[in-house]
């Protein structure tokens, strides 16, 4: 069993986002997933993007937002809903609302985001 206090628990941000990384390589011997919680201040957006050969499923667990998709495409995403995007699928999403919005992210098989974020803590 692994046990990961709260306390041990890294952030990492960019402007607007910050995203707690719960279980990745460096607090898990997992070879089969990664969890992260978002939190996603309003007017943030992450912006399209793909995982070139991982998966992810979405769960949203406060606000509202829009998933940015394909071909300029959108969807409402707001809390209780879940999208699991394959793996070169694009997605991102904006948070167009006036509160914070927060996802749960799983990403298998997992992969180290720290790239993607400016800041580390």
């Amino acid at each position: 069993m692994e046990f990961i206090e709260k306390g041990s628990i890294r952030s990492m941000s960019n402007p607007g986002v910050v995203s707690r990384q719960l279980l990745n390589p460096d607090n898990s011997s997992s070879t089969r997933v990664t969890i992260t919680e978002v939190h996603i201040e309003p007017g943030v957006s992450q912006p399209r993007h793909t995982h070139e050969a991982s998966e992810q499923v979405w769960y949203a667990l406060r606000g509202r937002g829009r998933l940015l998709l394909r071909e300029g495409e959108e969807k409402e995403f707001q809390a209780g809903d879940v999208a699991r995007f394959a793996e070169q699928e694009i997605h991102g999403l904006l948070n167009d609302s006036r509160e914070e919005f927060v996802y749960l992210s799983v990403t298998a098989p997992p992969i180290h985001f720290g790239a993607a974020y400016q800041k580390k803590e």
